[in-house]
């Protein structure tokens, strides 16, 4: 069998997975990514995606369109004449596109399907306080994130691991499993597994207004609420009337007398935050218009 490949991905986290394919030789006739967008300071810069500065690296075809269903694009992706679309952190495709190759689309997501189905499953995951995930690569159906499985790979969570960090291990496991998915249907090697949808969970989007933490709960929760969401989109509280941002902390279980989201500190190198069974340690926070800092930074111009 000879593949010819049309990736489709648009951030950092789908480079390893495009990356592995070219460098195993793997004809990668083309590359589907997001526009081009504003940002950086003033959002005056032009910023591409990850996936299209590697792929221009390589010299791969681009595609970059604005609709998936606009008859132009659907030509353009026809002209390619790749038998195998791979998609790693995409957007949803219309039918017109995953059904078009000869050896089908296979996405790779980054949770144990069924389990936290949608746009954050490394978020949730973490938040719901979960020792154990994976990445899972299944061929694409028409309701999203429910085909049939291909392959799987565990990944442990650790107590104190953020969303962030659970990403970049997770990013390089993905490009492993894309690697292998390839390799199966190249040798037409793969036995496909039905997702049991009584198993399913939901990992929806999250949106800043639900990342405000509640202190009235336990430690446990909360540490599990701001690990989830570090480094983005962040989890955050308010301080003299402005938002603050908590990145990093652990937590203690202890018996104590003070009001959840009590703010306690010695003013130089510890500050801690109640909660109805003991105290959330902080170590990395941003205060509004401020920086990214340790406590003890923060702790430098600010006095409880």
């Amino acid at each position: 069998m000879s593949l010819r490949i049309v990736f489709m991905g648009t951030p950092e986290f789908a480079v390893p997975s495009l990356k592995a394919l070219v460098e195993n030789g793997y004809d990668v006739v083309g590359v589907i990514t997001a526009t081009d967008k504003l940002g950086g300071r003033g959002k005056k810069q032009l910023l591409e995606p990850a996936v299209k500065k590697y792929a221009v690296s390589q010299s791969i075809p681009v595609l970059q369109p604005d609709r998936l269903k606009s008859p132009g694009f659907i030509e353009a992706l026809r002209q390619l004449d790749g038998n195998l679309f791979v998609v790693v952190a995409f957007r949803m495709l219309p039918e017109a596109v995953w059904a078009m190759p000869e050896y089908g689309t296979f996405n790779l997501h980054g949770s144990l399907l069924p389990k936290y189905r949608g746009a954050a499953p490394i978020n949730w995951a973490v938040m719901n306080g979960e020792t154990e995930t994976g990445v899972t690569s299944f061929f694409i159906q028409q309701e999203i994130d429910t085909g049939d499985l291909i392959l799987q790979k565990k990944m442990p969570i650790g107590e104190n691991d953020t969303a962030g960090e659970v990403h970049d291990r997770m990013m390089e496991l993905g490009a492993q499993v894309v690697l292998e998915t390839v390799q199966l249907i190249e040798n037409r090697h793969y036995q496909l597994k039905k997702q049991d949808g009584r198993l399913a969970t939901k990992a929806p989007k999250i949106f800043h207004e639900t990342c405000e933490i509640n202190f009235n709960q336990g430690a446990q929760c909360v540490h599990d609420f701001i690990r989830g969401l570090s480094p983005y989109p962040a989890a955050w509280t308010t301080l003299d009337d402005k938002e603050l941002k908590i990145l990093r902390t652990t937590k203690e279980i202890v018996r104590h007398d003070n009001k959840p989201g009590a703010f306690l500190s010695d003013n130089k190198d510890w500050l801690k935050i109640a909660t109805t069974d003991g105290y959330i340690h902080v170590h990395e926070l941003q205060l509004a218009g401020r920086r990214r800092m340790s406590v003890s930074d923060f702790l430098n111009g600010y006095s409880f």
